[in-house]
């Protein structure tokens, strides 16, 4: 694997895609994966950004990909992600997703990623995947769904 402080960025990177994700979701009052207009600029104030409205609605139609009007989840994160990669560790990822959906997973835990490393194998350590994990881990209760797995990992790919 990549060195410890490469390692170290790339877990940065997965926890700040996992916050943009907790906040798109705060702000998706009807829990629809999707936000308008004025739901997207109260997002971007919560994460410290103070566009002006014209700059929210160019935002919008810029990333709005199939022109509803409405920013997906797959879209805000699109916008958000485009810069950012992981180096090696996306494409490891990405196999290690399509390893937990062949085991049909619901929660991926630093010790099933650790076991589904080691069926594709790559050697991590159980420690580097729990970092790994806790990187992704927005509610701190030490595992993530698989559907966020796949909303990160897709983001940076």
């Amino acid at each position: 694997m990549a060195q410890l402080s490469s390692l170290s960025a790339e877990i940065e990177t997965l926890s700040h895609v996992s916050s943009l994700i907790e906040a798109f979701r705060a702000f998706d009052s009807d829990n629809d994966g999707k936000i308008n207009v004025q739901e997207l600029g109260g997002l971007m104030g919560s994460l410290g950004y103070s566009p002006s409205e014209q700059d929210i609605n160019t935002m919008l139609q810029e990333a709005d990909n199939n022109r509803d009007g409405l920013l997906s989840i797959s879209e805000f994160l699109d916008m958000n992600t485009k810069d950012l990669g992981l180096g090696g560790l996306e494409t490891i990822l990405k196999r290690a997703f399509q390893e937990f959906e062949f085991q049909g997973e619901d929660l991926v835990t630093g010790e099933e990623l650790y076991e589904a490393f080691g069926n594709i194998g790559i050697g991590l350590s159980p420690d580097e995947c729990q970092d790994i994990i806790a990187g992704m881990d927005g509610d701190g209760d030490g595992a993530i769904s698989i559907e966020d797995f796949q909303l990160i990992v897709n983001s940076l790919i």
